[in-house]
Protein backbone atom coordinates (compact mmCIF):
# COMPACT_ATOMS: atom_id res chain seq x y z
CA UNK A 1 0.00 0.00 0.00
CA UNK A 2 1.12 3.68 -0.19
CA UNK A 3 0.78 6.04 2.40
CA UNK A 4 0.29 9.96 2.45
CA UNK A 5 1.87 11.93 5.38
CA UNK A 6 -0.04 15.13 5.22
CA UNK A 7 1.62 17.70 7.46
CA UNK A 8 -0.34 20.64 7.29
CA UNK A 9 -0.70 23.79 9.48
CA UNK A 10 -4.45 24.02 11.37
CA UNK A 11 -5.67 27.34 11.41
CA UNK A 12 -8.35 28.16 13.84
CA UNK A 13 -10.83 28.04 11.08
CA UNK A 14 -12.61 25.07 9.79
CA UNK A 15 -13.35 26.40 6.55
CA UNK A 16 -9.67 26.84 5.61
CA UNK A 17 -8.54 23.76 7.41
CA UNK A 18 -10.95 21.65 5.17
CA UNK A 19 -9.49 23.30 2.10
CA UNK A 20 -5.68 22.31 3.30
CA UNK A 21 -7.29 18.93 3.49
CA UNK A 22 -8.76 18.81 0.24
CA UNK A 23 -5.80 19.65 -1.33
CA UNK A 24 -3.24 16.95 0.87
CA UNK A 25 -5.98 14.75 -0.32
CA UNK A 26 -5.40 15.78 -3.63
CA UNK A 27 -1.81 15.40 -3.59
CA UNK A 28 -2.34 12.14 -1.97
CA UNK A 29 -4.19 10.54 -4.76
CA UNK A 30 -1.90 12.38 -7.53
CA UNK A 31 1.29 10.16 -6.00
CA UNK A 32 -1.49 6.86 -5.59
CA UNK A 33 -1.70 7.04 -2.48
CA UNK A 34 -4.44 4.69 -0.73
CA UNK A 35 -4.16 6.13 2.83
CA UNK A 36 -3.71 10.01 3.75
CA UNK A 37 -2.99 10.64 7.67
CA UNK A 38 -3.77 14.02 8.74
CA UNK A 39 -3.00 15.73 12.56
CA UNK A 40 -4.15 15.42 15.65
CA UNK A 41 -6.92 18.51 15.61
CA UNK A 42 -7.61 19.07 12.09
CA UNK A 43 -10.73 20.75 12.43
CA UNK A 44 -9.45 23.50 14.37
CA UNK A 45 -6.13 24.17 16.40
CA UNK A 46 -5.86 24.07 19.70
CA UNK A 47 -6.27 27.65 21.44
CA UNK A 48 -9.83 28.15 19.29
CA UNK A 49 -13.46 27.71 21.33
CA UNK A 50 -13.39 23.75 21.13
CA UNK A 51 -16.85 24.08 22.31
CA UNK A 52 -18.30 26.00 19.36
CA UNK A 53 -16.01 24.35 16.73
CA UNK A 54 -17.69 20.71 17.67
CA UNK A 55 -19.69 18.94 16.21
CA UNK A 56 -21.03 15.24 15.53
CA UNK A 57 -19.73 12.78 13.16
CA UNK A 58 -21.75 13.43 10.24
CA UNK A 59 -21.49 17.39 10.87
CA UNK A 60 -20.29 19.39 8.18
CA UNK A 61 -16.83 19.00 8.22
CA UNK A 62 -16.42 15.67 8.73
CA UNK A 63 -19.05 15.00 5.77
CA UNK A 64 -16.96 17.85 3.34
CA UNK A 65 -13.84 15.44 4.26
CA UNK A 66 -15.75 12.05 3.47
CA UNK A 67 -16.95 13.30 0.25
CA UNK A 68 -13.32 14.22 -0.99
CA UNK A 69 -12.14 10.76 0.24
CA UNK A 70 -14.58 9.21 -2.28
CA UNK A 71 -13.83 12.04 -5.01
CA UNK A 72 -10.25 11.26 -4.74
CA UNK A 73 -10.91 7.58 -3.92
CA UNK A 74 -8.22 7.91 -1.05
CA UNK A 75 -8.85 6.83 2.54
CA UNK A 76 -7.90 9.04 5.29
CA UNK A 77 -7.67 9.12 9.21
CA UNK A 78 -7.96 12.85 10.90
CA UNK A 79 -8.33 14.94 14.06
CA UNK A 80 -11.65 16.26 15.25
CA UNK A 81 -13.93 17.24 18.03
CA UNK A 82 -16.88 16.06 19.24
CA UNK A 83 -19.26 17.46 21.74
CA UNK A 84 -19.36 15.20 24.86
CA UNK A 85 -22.08 14.66 27.15
CA UNK A 86 -20.45 16.61 30.00
CA UNK A 87 -19.74 20.07 28.26
CA UNK A 88 -16.37 18.90 27.43
CA UNK A 89 -15.17 17.49 23.81
CA UNK A 90 -13.71 14.26 22.85
CA UNK A 91 -10.81 14.72 20.82
CA UNK A 92 -11.49 12.30 18.05
CA UNK A 93 -9.47 10.78 15.83
CA UNK A 94 -11.96 9.45 12.25
CA UNK A 95 -11.18 6.83 9.64
CA UNK A 96 -12.97 7.06 6.21
CA UNK A 97 -12.45 4.64 3.64
CA UNK A 98 -11.66 5.44 0.59
CA UNK A 99 -15.77 5.52 -0.85
CA UNK A 100 -16.09 8.00 1.86
CA UNK A 101 -17.83 5.61 4.49
CA UNK A 102 -16.77 6.25 8.45
CA UNK A 103 -14.60 3.37 9.19
CA UNK A 104 -14.27 3.82 12.35
CA UNK A 105 -14.07 6.73 15.04
CA UNK A 106 -11.15 7.08 18.13
CA UNK A 107 -11.52 9.16 21.39
CA UNK A 108 -8.12 9.60 23.09
CA UNK A 109 -7.58 7.93 25.90
CA UNK A 110 -4.67 10.17 27.36
CA UNK A 111 -5.20 13.76 28.11
CA UNK A 112 -2.17 15.78 27.92
CA UNK A 113 -2.09 17.06 31.52
CA UNK A 114 1.54 17.20 31.92
CA UNK A 115 4.11 20.40 30.52
CA UNK A 116 1.97 22.90 32.50
CA UNK A 117 -1.14 21.95 29.93
CA UNK A 118 -4.49 20.52 31.14
CA UNK A 119 -6.66 19.12 28.42
CA UNK A 120 -9.00 17.29 30.51
CA UNK A 121 -9.86 20.62 31.28
CA UNK A 122 -11.62 21.05 28.04
CA UNK A 123 -11.73 17.26 26.93
CA UNK A 124 -12.95 14.09 28.39
CA UNK A 125 -11.27 10.78 27.92
CA UNK A 126 -12.60 8.63 25.20
CA UNK A 127 -12.88 4.70 27.02
CA UNK A 128 -12.29 2.25 24.18
CA UNK A 129 -9.45 1.37 21.59
CA UNK A 130 -10.10 0.91 18.44
CA UNK A 131 -9.01 -0.23 15.27
CA UNK A 132 -10.05 -0.21 11.55
CA UNK A 133 -10.00 -1.94 8.15
CA UNK A 134 -8.57 0.52 5.89
CA UNK A 135 -7.15 0.58 2.35
CA UNK A 136 -7.12 -3.53 2.77
CA UNK A 137 -5.45 -3.84 6.28
CA UNK A 138 -5.80 -3.44 9.86
CA UNK A 139 -5.22 -0.11 10.87
CA UNK A 140 -4.67 0.47 14.95
CA UNK A 141 -5.64 4.63 16.17
CA UNK A 142 -3.94 6.91 18.76
CA UNK A 143 -3.36 10.42 19.20
CA UNK A 144 -0.41 12.22 20.26
CA UNK A 145 0.28 11.85 23.99
CA UNK A 146 -0.79 8.59 23.80
CA UNK A 147 2.33 7.05 22.51
CA UNK A 148 3.46 7.68 25.78
CA UNK A 149 1.48 4.80 26.85
CA UNK A 150 3.08 1.27 25.63
CA UNK A 151 0.49 -1.05 26.67
CA UNK A 152 -2.26 0.74 24.18
CA UNK A 153 0.06 0.13 20.93
CA UNK A 154 0.75 -3.44 22.24
CA UNK A 155 -3.11 -3.56 22.54
CA UNK A 156 -3.36 -2.77 18.81
CA UNK A 157 -0.46 -4.96 17.61
CA UNK A 158 -2.03 -7.50 19.55
CA UNK A 159 -5.61 -7.60 18.52
CA UNK A 160 -4.27 -7.37 14.70
CA UNK A 161 -2.82 -3.92 13.64
CA UNK A 162 -0.40 -4.24 10.85
CA UNK A 163 -0.09 -0.54 11.19
CA UNK A 164 -0.78 2.67 13.85
CA UNK A 165 -1.27 5.48 12.78
CA UNK A 166 -0.72 8.62 15.02
CA UNK A 167 -1.83 11.91 14.53
CA UNK A 168 -0.28 14.69 16.61
CA UNK A 169 -0.48 18.25 17.97
CA UNK A 170 3.01 17.74 19.93
CA UNK A 171 4.38 20.66 21.52
CA UNK A 172 7.37 22.39 21.20
CA UNK A 173 9.49 22.22 24.11
CA UNK A 174 12.87 21.11 25.81
CA UNK A 175 13.79 17.41 24.64
CA UNK A 176 9.97 17.19 23.30
CA UNK A 177 11.27 16.48 19.50
CA UNK A 178 13.28 13.86 21.01
CA UNK A 179 10.96 12.30 22.97
CA UNK A 180 8.74 12.21 20.00
CA UNK A 181 10.81 10.37 17.54
CA UNK A 182 12.29 7.88 20.26
CA UNK A 183 8.98 6.90 21.65
CA UNK A 184 7.30 6.52 18.21
CA UNK A 185 10.49 4.41 17.21
CA UNK A 186 10.30 2.12 20.07
CA UNK A 187 6.33 1.36 19.49
CA UNK A 188 7.58 0.13 16.08
CA UNK A 189 10.08 -1.48 17.38
CA UNK A 190 8.76 -3.39 19.90
CA UNK A 191 5.63 -4.26 18.18
CA UNK A 192 7.13 -5.09 15.05
CA UNK A 193 4.18 -2.96 13.12
CA UNK A 194 4.36 -0.01 10.98
CA UNK A 195 3.57 3.62 12.42
CA UNK A 196 2.73 6.61 10.75
CA UNK A 197 3.15 9.47 12.57
CA UNK A 198 2.03 12.86 11.58
CA UNK A 199 1.85 16.04 13.18
CA UNK A 200 0.49 19.70 12.48
CA UNK A 201 3.12 22.69 11.88
CA UNK A 202 2.35 26.12 13.40
CA UNK A 203 -0.25 28.51 10.88
CA UNK A 204 2.24 31.63 10.82
CA UNK A 205 -1.00 33.97 9.84
CA UNK A 206 -2.53 32.63 12.85
CA UNK A 207 -1.55 34.68 16.18
CA UNK A 208 0.58 32.82 18.65
CA UNK A 209 -0.79 30.85 21.32
CA UNK A 210 0.46 29.10 24.67
CA UNK A 211 -1.45 25.80 23.26
CA UNK A 212 -0.01 22.78 21.19
CA UNK A 213 0.14 23.79 17.44
CA UNK A 214 2.88 21.13 16.42
CA UNK A 215 6.88 20.68 15.98
CA UNK A 216 6.07 19.03 12.62
CA UNK A 217 8.03 15.92 12.08
CA UNK A 218 5.60 13.62 10.42
CA UNK A 219 7.23 10.08 10.80
CA UNK A 220 6.82 6.46 8.29
CA UNK A 221 8.47 3.98 10.57
CA UNK A 222 9.27 0.73 9.79
CA UNK A 223 8.68 -3.13 11.64
CA UNK A 224 12.39 -2.72 12.60
CA UNK A 225 12.26 1.16 13.81
CA UNK A 226 13.49 2.05 10.43
CA UNK A 227 12.91 5.44 9.16
CA UNK A 228 11.06 5.47 5.72
CA UNK A 229 10.18 9.61 5.41
CA UNK A 230 10.51 12.37 7.86
CA UNK A 231 8.84 15.92 6.69
CA UNK A 232 10.58 17.83 8.85
CA UNK A 233 9.36 20.98 10.42
CA UNK A 234 7.60 22.50 7.36
CA UNK A 235 3.96 21.66 5.79
CA UNK A 236 4.02 19.51 2.87
CA UNK A 237 2.93 16.07 1.84
CA UNK A 238 4.80 12.86 1.23
CA UNK A 239 3.75 9.83 -0.44
CA UNK A 240 5.85 6.72 0.52
CA UNK A 241 5.57 2.62 0.33
CA UNK A 242 4.07 0.54 3.00
CA UNK A 243 5.28 -3.20 2.24
CA UNK A 244 2.58 -5.07 4.52
CA UNK A 245 4.33 -8.04 3.97
CA UNK A 246 7.72 -6.53 6.22
CA UNK A 247 5.31 -7.37 9.46
CA UNK A 248 5.12 -11.17 8.93
CA UNK A 249 8.83 -11.47 7.66
CA UNK A 250 10.41 -9.28 11.03
CA UNK A 251 8.10 -11.28 12.76
CA UNK A 252 9.50 -14.79 11.75
CA UNK A 253 13.14 -13.23 12.41
CA UNK A 254 12.45 -11.37 15.92
CA UNK A 255 9.41 -13.25 17.18
CA UNK A 256 8.94 -10.48 20.61
CA UNK A 257 4.99 -11.04 20.47
CA UNK A 258 4.94 -14.44 20.66
CA UNK A 259 7.68 -14.47 23.01
CA UNK A 260 5.68 -12.50 25.62
CA UNK A 261 5.25 -14.66 28.89
CA UNK A 262 1.66 -14.74 29.27
CA UNK A 263 2.14 -16.96 32.48
CA UNK A 264 3.61 -14.18 33.92
CA UNK A 265 2.07 -11.12 32.85
CA UNK A 266 -1.33 -12.33 31.20
CA UNK A 267 -2.89 -11.65 28.03
CA UNK A 268 -2.15 -8.35 26.58
CA UNK A 269 -5.55 -7.33 26.17
CA UNK A 270 -7.59 -7.93 22.72
CA UNK A 271 -9.30 -4.76 21.58
CA UNK A 272 -13.06 -4.08 23.00
CA UNK A 273 -13.87 -2.29 19.54
CA UNK A 274 -14.36 -5.00 16.37
CA UNK A 275 -13.15 -4.45 13.32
Amino acid sequence: MRIALCQIPVSSDAGVNLGRVRDALGAAAAGGADLAVFPEATLVRFGSDLRAAAEPLDGPFCSAVAAACATTRVAAVLGTFEPAPDGRVYNTAVAFSADGSLAASYRKLHLFDAFSQHESDLVAPGSEVVLAPLAGTTVGMQICYDIRFPELTRCLAAGGASLVTVSAAWQAGTFKEEHWVTLLRARAIENTVWIAAVGQVPDLAEKPTRAPTGIGRSLLIDPLGVVRADLGPSAGVTVAEVDLSLVDSVRETLPSLANRRHDVFGPSGVPRASV
